[in-house]
């Protein structure tokens, strides 16, 4: 899980207005940390596949949502895109 700082640091980068806490920029920002954390966690812990499994529906969730930010909107999809150096 997230520290309560870094996320509300999250939504405060990610957010498209005051009170925006799940518009998909600010969940695909929340899922990129937590996915960072993971792949650092199994640089050390090898063989933890229960919390491999979530890792990986993590990224199916964070593609899910981008998918969908790019049917709808290409310009929010490649400026969060941009921000989160994710490559595509």
């Amino acid at each position: 899980m997230l520290a309560t700082a870094k996320k509300t640091t999250l939504i405060e980068r990610f957010r498209t207005h005051d009170t925006d806490t799940g518009s998909p920029e600010v969940q695909i920002a929340i899922l990129s940390e937590r996915i960072g954390e993971l792949t650092e966690h199994f640089k050390t812990h090898k063989k933890d596949h229960a919390s491999r499994r979530g890792l990986l529906m993590l990224v199916s969730k964070r593609r899910r949502l981008l998918d969908y930010l790019k049917a709808h909107d290409s310009d929010r999809y490649r400026d969060v895109i941009g921000k989160l150096g994710i490559r595509k």
